[in-house]
């Protein structure tokens, strides 16, 4: 039996941070650390007093999920168009898709998770919708 790689993150003991985008904060839940690099899963939320941007951009990833826990947020997805994802929609992004971010609720909290842990973010000029 072995325990290497188990993590626990409990919402008492949740610390927000800045991240990659200024307008959300995240809140890392072990996942990165548990398996060595190859998953990092993490809670957004958006940031108190920020002014929102959404800039063209593509994650070079192999996976990524985000699923809405509370609120809503609009993206523009590359070939797709505007998604309004709300409490309870998820949505696979393909790797290497552009898409930015629309606008979204002051309340809004999101679980994202994404391989590998240590995904790329490019910014871009246009989407190509």
């Amino acid at each position: 039996m072995t325990t290497q790689g188990f993590s626990v993150s409990h919402a008492g003991d949740a610390r927000f941070e800045r991240g990659l985008r200024s307008f959300f904060e995240y809140r890392d839940l072990g996942i990165r650390q548990a398996t060595e690099g190859r998953v990092v899963a993490h809670v957004i939320r958006a940031a108190d007093g920020e002014a929102f941007s959404g800039q063209p951009h593509l994650h070079e990833t192999s996976f990524q999920l985000v699923y809405v826990l509370k609120g809503w947020i609009e993206f523009e997805y590359e070939g797709q168009g505007v998604v309004r994802l709300e409490a309870g929609s998820c949505v696979h992004q393909p790797p290497g898709i552009r898409h930015r971010e629309i606008g979204h609720s002051a309340d809004v909290e999101m679980l994202e998770v994404v391989m590998p842990g240590d995904f790329k973010t490019v910014e871009v000029q246009e989407l190509n919708s």
